[in-house]
């Protein structure tokens, strides 16, 4: 008997063995083995797809929500453009209309003070008129205390009028 070499008989139980086994394994465990990883490959290839699927629509989200973003961003500087149009316009507005009002105010001033002048200056006449009826009355009555300075007075004037017809005539 050598190490290296079975006997036969060993070699036949062993090959009988290796069947009875093989064939218990093929009909009842290989079955079951193959189904649990045909599951399990449909399990995997289910999920990748899902997967997929889920990457399309997370990308098709994102490019909605990026048109989104631009939208809501050209409609923010749309509003912002026609804000500063309506602040610029209202300034604008304001600004001709708190000029329009100086002038009328500027304008009802100068009436004003004109009208007041053209008043102090005949008040101013007025006082300067008496003041000036109220000296003459004081230097004729001065003048004209006596009887011959008024007949000589009366003579003069008379003189005068006469001399201011004729030259004019």
């Amino acid at each position: 008997m050598s190490f290296l070499l079975p006997e036969t008989g060993l070699l036949f139980w062993m090959l009988l063995a290796f069947g009875v086994v093989f064939f218990i394994l093929y009909k009842y465990a290989f079955p079951a083995i193959l189904s649990s990883i045909d599951e399990r490959k449909k399990f995997i290839d289910d999920a990748l797809k899902n997967a997929q699927e889920a990457n399309e629509k997370l990308a098709r989200i994102e490019q909605q929500g990026n048109a989104l973003i631009k939208a809501a961003q050209e409609e923010q500087a749309r509003i912002l453009k026609e804000a500063v149009s309506t602040r610029d316009r209202l300034l604008k507005e304001a600004h001709e209309k708190a000029l329009d009002e100086s002038e009328k105010i500027m304008a009802e001033t100068r009436r004003l003070v004109q009208q007041e002048k053209e008043n102090a200056i005949r008040e101013m006449r007025t006082q300067v008129a008496e003041l000036s009826l109220s000296i003459a009355e004081k230097v004729l009555r001065k003048e004209l205390s006596g009887d011959e300075r008024q007949e000589a007075f009366t003579r003069e004037m008379l003189d005068e009028a006469f001399e201011k017809e004729n030259s004019a005539e």
